[in-house]
């Protein structure tokens, strides 16, 4: 789920006609930020189009995340041909006849970001705590109030909507997916972090499929000031579309732009998936995760996300050489931009020019915990029909194969998904066709 809506389909066409859904932001009043531009999903979006009746009641304590989540995991299923609790009928969810597996066997890993509360939320609670007195307090809120006493005028189950479990645990609950769970929370390496978990998951026997993926959305005012004061976004200034403003790997490069959406992918054994004739996209072949210090301040190849690289290709068992193209973040964040490609140039050496880099971010914004969900999706989607999508670059990346370019035919065989975070974890997947 991007700014163009829905499902892979409108995402991939958009991407292969070269379309960008970064613009004004609309959802709140953006016009005192730095940066006003993003990518917001389409307008009328609720999870409630995505749920069985009985259970739309609980959209009333699910943020945008959550929603966001759901939905996607709903389109998944679909996409996959599963039968899961959602289909059956609620008297019969403790039997589970009929789902494609047996509850037990279903897991579910999902990458999760620090979610923002509702303005009108806090506000409303905060102004219960407001000291009049002209004190220490200035007439704004008082400390002292708001713990005796403003805190209790939160809406009932405020908490449950703003914890970063809960895009799994509805997940879970709405499916049926009642084998090993997991919330991982490494911002933009969630996703790739959470589809690696669910490859392992699957591998050592304690499941046959997994709901994997992430999903964030930091368009609202605190996860816009957020990132604008750590350095992370382009000025928008008056600009009214983003993807001149989103330069990976550009020496000029002034920042990202901010998306909302996700990806959540089905991960099954691959002889279950066969047994039941799934249309599967592609093969998890290897994944791998490192660690290091954060990117702020650092210089030349990073050796957390060398080390993540080269982990993925070992367990593949390919090497470097027969990567036929990669699925980077791309952020266009300098500090982020220079440890990548720092890494990826030591791993694949004086070829990295030569290979051809998807790139996402100038298109759907910095998805931030739903990257990587993306990343694997659309990779998934260049093995299947044999096609790269088109770039959209303002710049010059250097000598790095990812500057602007209409989407083209080309034989693939092994894709690489990659990215770093803010925080220094890393993860990098190595997608096969099928």
């Amino acid at each position: 789920m991007t700014g163009f809506g829905v499902g892979i389909v409108p995402l991939w066409g958009a991407l292969l006609a070269g379309r960008s859904c970064l613009g004004r932001i609309t959802r709140f009043d953006a016009s005192g930020f730095r940066c006003g531009l993003g990518a917001e999903i389409p307008p009328g979006f609720s999870a409630k189009d995505f749920l069985p009746k009985y259970y739309r009641k609980a959209v009333k304590v699910m943020a945008r995340d959550i929603e966001i989540a759901v939905a996607a995991a709903k389109v998944a299923v679909e996409n996959a041909g599963l039968v899961t609790r959602m289909a059956l009928p609620e008297d019969e969810h403790a039997l589970a006849t009929g789902m494609t597996y047996r509850p037990e066997r279903m897991g579910c890993q999902i990458g999760a970001g620090m979610i923002a509360a509702e303005m009108d939320e806090l506000t409303a609670a905060f102004a219960t705590a407001r000291s009049d007195d002209g004190g220490a307090a200035g007439g704004g809120v008082d400390l002292r109030l708001w713990g005796a006493s403003g805190m209790d005028n939160l809406t009932p189950l405020w908490l449950l909507k703003y914890l970063p479990n809960m895009l799994a645990c509805h997940v879970t609950i709405i499916h049926g997916a009642e084998g090993p769970s997991n919330t991982i929370t490494c911002s933009e390496a969630s996703g790739l972090l959470s589809l690696g978990e669910s490859m392992r998951v699957i591998e050592r026997g304690s499941a046959d499929l997994c709901f994997s993926g992430g999903a964030e959305s930091k368009i609202n005012p605190m996860g816009v000031i957020r990132q604008d004061l750590a350095g992370r976004l382009a000025p928008s200034g008056d600009h009214t579309e983003g993807s001149s403003l989103v330069r990976p790997y550009d020496e000029g490069t002034q920042g990202t732009l901010l998306g909302e959406g996700g990806g959540i992918l089905i991960l099954e054994e691959a002889a279950s998936a066969s047994a039941r004739g799934a249309n599967a996209y592609a093969e998890v072949a290897g994944f791998g995760a490192g660690a290091s210090l954060p990117w702020y301040g650092q210089n030349g190849p990073d050796e957390g996300y060398v080390g993540a690289l080269e982990s993925a290709l070992e367990d593949a068992g390919i090497r470097a050489d027969q990567v036929d193209a990669l699925a980077p973040l791309a952020s266009g964040v300098r500090e982020v931009d220079a440890a990548e490609s720092g890494a990826l140039r030591a791993v694949f050496g004086s070829r990295i020019g030569r290979i051809p880099m998807i790139t996402l971010c100038g298109q759907v914004g910095n998805t931030m915990a739903g990257a990587g969900g993306l990343q694997a999706a659309v990779g998934a989607m260049c093995l299947r029909e044999q096609l790269l999508p088109a770039r959209l670059h303002a710049g010059t990346p250097g000598e790095l194969n990812a500057g602007a370019s209409p989407a083209m035919e080309k034989r693939m065989e092994h894709v690489l998904v990659c990215t770093g975070s803010l925080g220094g974890q890393n993860a990098a997947m190595v997608l096969r066709r099928i």
